[in-house]
């Protein structure tokens, strides 16, 4: 239809002739409300944007020679993180001599990931990066993020 006509058509049923699709050939137009039709792609702009998930990435660092009750500690930290629904950024810290032992800092990462096995998978394996070695833990998407419930106070 020609772009004549279809203005004639607009003005004799009091609408608007909106183009719907720019891009496309040849280009799509309708005959709306004008003011209706930015109403609705606001409200599916608005929409959309509070159905986005927000991913946070918490970072845990450690040693390589990290005593035990420092690892249960970490451990701890990195099963909030992903019980809370977050992704972890495990990061050991080598210092001097250790950095000639990047095995220390493998095996205590392959540990954490079994230690942690039924909260969260390993997103990215184990790397060296200069003087730290990363993995990044990613929470099960099955597992529903806790929140913390208030309980009720006895009197």
């Amino acid at each position: 239809m020609r772009i004549e006509d279809a203005l004639r058509l607009a003005q004799e049923a009091d609408l608007d002739l909106v183009e719907v699709a720019p891009q496309a050939r040849p280009p799509v137009c309708k005959l709306m409300d004008y003011g209706k039709f930015k109403y609705e792609s606001a409200q599916k702009a608005r929409e959309s944007r509070r159905n986005q998930q927000l991913t946070v990435i918490k970072e845990q660092k450690l040693r390589p020679k990290i005593d035990q009750h420092d690892y249960e500690t970490k451990k701890g930290h990195v099963s909030r993180f992903l019980a809370a629904g977050n992704k972890v950024k495990v990061t050991i810290m080598f210092r001097g001599r250790e950095q000639s032992r990047p095995e220390l800092g493998f095996r205590l990462l392959q540990k954490l990931s079994e230690d942690v096995a039924e909260l969260g998978f390993v997103e990215a394996s184990p790397k060296q990066d200069g003087r730290n070695m990363i993995m990044v833990l990613a929470p099960h998407k099955n597992a529903k993020p806790k929140t913390k419930v208030a309980e009720p106070v006895e009197s």
